[in-house]
């Protein structure tokens, strides 16, 4: 069957992108702690754009943002804001910049204390992502306790650009929520069966 005729999430529009990006990655669990982190950075980018906005400029990001190593991130000093400043690959927003640096700081020490961010990440769902059963897009929700929870736990830790809204959007993008509607051809692609992590 043509990829094309495939019914999807009403949120997905006709832009190839954005059809990757719901096909390919949106809803999948992610157990890799960069690809996590990337996702944290992202949808704290996103908070007052549209999503596509972003996966247009995640090229930019990953150039500009050490292919999302919090590693090399948390390292970033005032040179590097300006750098990123003045770099239009990505949104130029002087909060968001030190909060994804801030934000590795934070990360790096969650992996030190917890093993790996993946692991404290899974645990708050016993490694079984939640899968709703959604019929309609009005029905998505923008918070959830999971995300009030998953919230006030990272701001505990130190993390800004983390409220509730934008963290739902971060669990369903990594497949810890999976909100995928009912009649997508994706939703029983991903399906709540529990994530193995290598060392759990």
């Amino acid at each position: 069957m043509s990829t094309a005729t495939l019914t999807r999430c009403a949120w997905c529009s006709d832009d190839p992108l954005y059809i990757a990006y719901h096909d390919d990655e949106w809803g999948v669990p992610v157990t890799d702690d960069r690809k996590l982190f990337e996702m944290l950075i992202l949808e704290g980018a996103q908070a007052g754009l549209a999503w596509i906005t972003i996966l247009r400029k995640r090229e930019g990001y990953r150039r500009a943002f050490a292919d999302f190593d919090p590693a090399q991130i948390a390292r970033f000093d005032e040179s590097d804001v300006v750098r990123l400043m003045a770099d239009e690959g990505i949104v130029r927003n002087r909060l968001k910049i030190d909060s994804a640096i801030r934000n590795a700081r934070v990360f790096l020490k969650m992996q030190e204390e917890h093993g790996s961010f993946a692991d404290w990440l899974w645990r708050q769902v016993d490694y079984t992502p939640q899968c709703n059963r959604l019929h309609r897009l009005a029905d998505t929700p923008a918070t959830s306790p999971l995300s009030d929870q998953i919230s006030k736990s990272l701001k505990k830790a130190g993390m800004n650009f983390v409220g509730s809204t934008i963290i739902y959007a971060f669990l369903q993008a990594t497949g810890v929520v999976n909100d995928h509607l009912t009649d997508c051809y994706r939703y029983t692609l991903c399906p709540p069966g529990r994530v193995s992590l290598p060392h759990v």
